[in-house]
């Protein structure tokens, strides 16, 4: 299931939102200054490698998807792309300052990604973990694009609790310090911009061809109904962990 957004690598980047700029920020200071070497796991097509990038640190991406890591070495030749899945990626002797991972811990194995993420730290290091909880400024439309989803297919999709990866790692009792800022933000998409992102998600992956069809006119057919706009509230978790020294 890593490589399930390899279909759709090339509108990826374009689709889905990007991350506010504060993370980077919020990184560092938690951090004590820029770090000596950062790795991302499941970078996918770089788009939260370029925030990352903010940091200054050298940066090591690991992506399980080929056509994703693809589109990622090409959007940033500066960085050392390996496409490799996580639990078989070898860190470097040592071990790296900052361990980052977006949208993509939920990817990996329940059962090993804490402890895989420590060792891969050295001591002192940062865990990065952070994603987005999409939902809708106004409750009108909220309601109506859930109604749009479940017309064209009742299969009830379950989200995850919020703060569900800060309960992950600090359960895993393996770090320490753990924190959980967030930051929120209204996003404004018009009725194709918001169809390009429903075709990203992963839901809307696993449906056959004629199915998806059928999500998308129906989800189109109900932001035209409220004036072609859609507003998206926005909030992105950013958990930070640290390796005890």
């Amino acid at each position: 299931m890593s490589q399930l957004f390899g279909e759709v690598a090339g509108a990826y980047h374009e689709a889905r939102p990007g991350y506010p700029a504060e993370i980077v920020a919020a990184i560092r200071a938690y951090h004590g200054g820029t770090p000596e070497l950062l790795a991302e796991v499941g970078a996918g097509s770089g788009l939260a490698t370029a925030t990352l990038l903010g940091l200054g640190a050298p940066t090591t991406c690991v992506e399980p998807d080929r056509r994703m890591a693809g589109v990622l070495a090409e959007r940033f030749p500066q960085v050392d792309v390996v496409t490799a899945a996580f639990e078989e990626w070898i860190p470097p002797a040592g071990g790296v300052s900052v361990l980052a991972c977006a949208m993509a811990w939920h990817w990996l194995d329940p059962a090993t990604r804490n402890r895989r993420a420590h060792d891969a730290l050295r001591p002192g290091g940062t865990l990065a973990v952070f994603g987005h909880r999409y939902d809708y400024v106004d409750p009108e439309q909220r309601a109506a694009l859930r109604a749009a989803f479940e017309s064209a297919d009742p299969q009830r999709q379950t989200d995850r609790p919020d703060g569900w990866f800060h309960d992950d790692i600090a359960g895993s009792g393996l770090f320490t310090d753990v924190r959980a800022p967030f930051f929120r933000r209204d996003v404004p998409l018009d009725t194709a911009a918001y169809l390009r992102l429903v075709s990203t998600f992963s839901p809307q992956l696993r449906r056959p061809p004629a199915l998806r069809e059928r999500v998308l006119a129906a989800v189109g057919a109900a932001i035209d109904g409220f004036g072609g706009t859609v507003v998206l509230d926005l909030r992105t978790t950013l958990v930070l962990a640290r390796r005890p020294g």
